[in-house]
């Protein structure tokens, strides 16, 4: 018994880490903030590395849109340790919604929002908004004045490659445990 007890937290101790999702620490803009000058890049900041398998930001993005539902920005992805970013652009003062998606180190995908307030000053230069989410390297469609659109997240197939890998590691983590508990069993027998 006391080996299956062992066995048992053995397992458990091992898979604790991976349970854990990364959460946000910090973006840019804030969290309800007002801006007056358009950010470098929109980012996510979260608590540990992320986790680019394929090493092309697939499976991240964020997308910002306007309360008429037009995108800004440009598309392009890029991953450095524990924050994702893309290039920044912002059309007429107003509110904005900042949504964002990535790959948690536990190989989970982890979304959120943020949103905030654009208050240009006088010689801030502005973007028109596009009607499709803009995609690195290309341009979102630019969208009529009348067009609305729903903000929507891009998924990505990569991520199934994550989800089988975290498959395969618990697969092999009930295996170890299955395999510690018969070889324990045959010896008091």
């Amino acid at each position: 018994m006391g080996a299956l007890t062992v066995a048992t937290a053995l397992v458990l101790a091992m898979a604790a880490p991976a349970s854990a999702h990364n959460y946000l620490v910090a973006s840019t803009p804030e969290e309800n903030s007002t801006i007056t000058e358009v950010p470098e890049s929109f980012s996510v900041t979260t608590n540990e590395a992320l986790l680019d398998l394929s090493g092309d930001g697939s499976g991240f993005a964020i997308e910002v849109t306007d309360t008429e539902g037009l995108y800004y920005g440009d598309g392009c992805v890029s991953i450095v340790d524990s924050t994702v970013a893309v290039g920044s652009s912002l059309g007429d003062a107003g509110e904005y919604r900042m949504l964002w998606q990535l790959v948690s180190a536990d190989g989970h995908t982890v979304s959120g929002e943020v949103d905030f307030t654009w208050a240009p000053s006088t010689d801030a230069v502005t973007s028109p908004g596009a009607a499709t989410a803009p995609d690195c390297g290309g341009e979102g469609i630019a969208a009529p004045p009348e067009a609305t659109t729903a903000p929507v997240v891009r998924g990505d197939a990569n991520l199934a490659d994550v989800l089988w890998i975290g498959g395969a590691i618990a697969a092999v983590l009930v295996a170890g445990a299955a395999t510690l508990f018969v070889s324990t069993r045959r010896r008091k027998d």
